[in-house]
């Protein structure tokens, strides 16, 4: 493999997509599991759903420190560490012996999940260029997804038999992940961006770049739409307990539901795949207007929210083999699809609804890279993955509390259906602050250019050289005083 390569970029990549899937994996194999962790413990539901909530807790507050180490020293060493801690909370997880234990080794694997995204979209960010930027991050958005989904599948199949084996199973995965990641190329910093070309550009974050990173108006509302976003976002991570409820109303035992439940969930979550069309919509809108990007996220959190509230209420017919075994009941659920139209009506919803608000993921990662130096995309994803991490622990936690509030005027399932539908309306704010985003995100694209062509008289041969980024030419701006630090 010739280092530095294509072939070796394109392993680096698929690589990096393996770990962001997986962190996400180890996050999504709980929620099909809270009622059989909870009975081995002898709680009840809601204090596993409280571990997921400290999960998402620690691992955003723990990725702001972990971004600033590596924007600050090589990336390599530090995202090796995260990843070495997340996989041994996750095996500590599967060997806890009560719901203490249980609770520390989650947070453990918080404390390392922190590193695995914040740290992974600074490298990924330098391995691809402007003009593909939404394309490339809507593989990696995917990814998260694809992790998120898998979790759900492993959680419910492995698990459903004994909640212990998915954690062992993921921990093993991530071993194996690791090993792949030491022969990565280690890209180095702003590698990708045109005005650098020829330079060796050594830039690190300072403790006194907040306040600029900060003076980036975009930066804020990219920040701050995680808030509501992830509200919304934290709520789905119910789903599973939605179907399964749907399927005990119908009179099937609990091992069946769960396994139902988290099947189900897994295909009617098929529609964030779609997240590549957004991204290639975001880079041919941006071609035409700066404002691209922005536009093509608002547009599709706010035409989701009536598909979704809709979604939920669908009455849906689940005939599978009751007590059968785990084939025979996700090949019944598979046919439910072709064979029961409420199935196959809730599946189409779904994935429509999925698609539009899988636009964000991609053009969200992509902004950040095109308003931000390479120094300070890590810290400024972990910010907004601090806000995402409140916000989605805010609507895990909160939804449950309204699920049971809400039993006493409605019987399972709709009171989880009533739930779910009121949480989607978190996506709206979300919407304008894309809107407000594109407002602001000409004039921050235009000033990063600026800056980055302000180093071109380190240069050997004292070229500028760099085109600028797609959607800012012709643009002038003050130049970013924080960019050499």
């Amino acid at each position: 493999m010739f280092r530095g390569g294509t072939v070796h970029r394109v392993y680096s990549v698929v690589v990096f997509v393996i770990l962001a899937s997986l962190d996400n994996v180890a996050i999504g194999i709980v929620p099909p599991l809270y009622g059989s962790i909870g009975d081995d413990f002898g709680v009840g539901e809601g204090h596993i759903a409280l571990a997921t909530t400290i999960m998402f807790l620690v691992s955003a507050v723990a990725a702001i420190g972990w971004a600033y180490a590596g924007d600050r020293t090589d990336r390599k060493p530090v995202l090796i560490l995260g990843t070495v801690i997340w996989i041994a909370g996750t095996a500590w997880s599967g060997l806890a012996g009560g719901y203490a234990s249980f609770l520390l080794a989650q947070m453990l694997a918080a404390f390392g999940l922190g590193a695995v995204a914040s740290v992974s979209f600074s490298v990924v960010s330098d391995l691809i260029s402007p003009r593909r930027r939404g394309l490339v991050m809507s593989f990696w958005g995917l990814s998260q997804g694809v992790g998120t989904l898998a979790g759900t599948l492993v959680g419910g199949i492995l698990g459903h038999t004994g909640w212990r084996q998915p954690f062992l199973v993921t921990a093993v995965a991530g071993v194996i992940a690791t090993t792949l990641y030491l022969f990565t190329y280690n890209v180095p910093r702003g590698e990708s961006q045109p005005e650098l070309a020829g330079i060796d550009y050594d830039e690190r974050i300072h403790h006194d770049h907040l306040p600029i990173i900060l003076g980036r108006r975009t930066n804020l509302w990219l920040i701050l739409q995680g808030g509501t976003a992830q509200i919304a976002f934290g709520s789905l991570v119910w789903l599973p307990v939605l179907f399964r409820a749907r399927a005990e109303d119908q009179g099937y035992s609990s091992g069946t539901a769960v396994l139902v439940g988290s099947v189900f969930a897994t295909i009617f979550q098929l529609g964030a795949a779609l997240s590549i069309l957004g991204g290639l919509a975001g880079d041919r809108l941006q071609r035409r207007t700066p404002r691209g990007r922005a536009l093509v996220a608002a547009v599709g959190v706010l035409a989701a929210v009536p598909f979704y509230v809709v979604l939920f209420f669908v009455p849906m017919r689940i005939t599978v083999p009751d007590g059968a075994g785990t084939a025979d009941v996700i090949r019944g659920v598979l046919d439910n699809v072709v064979t029961e139209p409420t199935v196959a009506v809730c599946l189409v919803i779904a994935v429509f609804a999925l698609m539009l608000t899988s636009a964000n993921s991609p053009n969200w990662f992509a902004m950040i890279a095109d308003v931000n130096p390479p120094e300070h995309r890590g810290t400024v994803y972990s910010l907004g993955n601090l806000v995402n991490g409140f916000g989605r622990a805010g609507g895990n936690a909160l939804v449950g509390v309204v699920f049971q509030r809400l039993s006493g005027a409605f019987p399972p399932p709709l009171n989880y259906a009533v739930g779910l539908a009121s949480f989607q309306f978190f996506f709206i704010p979300t919407g304008i602050m894309y809107w407000l985003a594109s407002r602001t995100v000409a004039e921050d694209m235009a000033a990063t250019h600026a800056a980055l062509l302000a180093l071109s008289d380190r240069r050997p041969d004292g070229d500028v050289g760099g085109d600028p980024p797609i959607g800012v030419k012709g643009l002038t701006a003050q130049q970013d005083p924080g960019i050499r630090g």
